[in-house]
C-alpha cells in the first residue's frame, strides 16, 4: 500500500469508513439507526460498486487498444454490469421481489469478484492499481457480506 500515492490510498481507505461504523451500528442492535444500517450499507455498496465501473470504464478509455476496432470490448461490457447489478439488487429490494440479506450478499460478491476485472487490468492501469483496489474490494465486500448476517 506504501506504493500508493497519497490522495488514492486516503481516500480510498477513507471510503471503509461509512461501511465500518454500519458494520458496528448492525452488530449493535440497538436502536433506530442499528436498524437502518443494513440498507444503508446496501446502498452504499451499490454506489461504490458503481463508481468502480466508473472507473473501469476510464482505464479503457485512456488505453491504446481502445482505439483498435473491437480492442478491450470486455472491459466496456464489464464496466457496465455493476451499474445493472446495482440497479436490479437496489430494484429488486424496492419492489419487495428481494430481501435486504440477498441485496447485501449480491453486492458483497460483487465487490469481491471485481478483482477479477481489476487482475486483468492490472496491465492497463497504474502500477499501484491492484495494490489499492485488493484492500478496498476485500475490505467492503467482506463487511458488506457480516452485515447480511448480523
Amino acid at each position: 500500500m506504501r506504493k500508493v500515492p497519497r490522495w488514492p490510498r486516503l481516500l480510498g481507505l477513507a471510503g471503509l469508513l461509512p461501511q465500518i461504523a454500519l458494520l458496528g451500528l448492525a452488530f449493535s442492535r440497538s436502536g433506530e439507526l442499528a436498524s437502518a444500517a443494513p440498507l444503508l450499507a446496501g446502498i452504499y455498496s451499490a454506489l461504490i460498486f458503481t463508481f468502480l465501473g466508473g472507473t473501469w470504464w476510464g482505464i479503457a478509455a485512456t488505453a491504446p487498444a481502445a482505439e483498435r476496432r473491437g480492442g478491450l470490448g470486455w472491459v466496456w461490457v464489464a464496466a457496465v454490469v455493476p451499474s445493472l447489478l446495482a440497479l436490479a439488487a437496489l430494484g429488486g429490494w424496492a419492489i419487495e421481489m428481494l430481501a435486504l440479506e440477498a441485496l447485501l450478499v449480491m453486492m458483497g460478491a460483487g465487490l469481491l469478484l471485481a478483482l477479477l476485472v481489476d487482475l486483468r487490468l492490472a496491465s492497463l492501469a497504474p502500477r499501484w492499481w491492484l495494490a489499492l483496489r485488493a484492500p478496498l474490494s476485500l475490505g467492503l465486500g467482506l463487511m458488506t457480506l457480516a452485515i447480511a448476517f448480523a
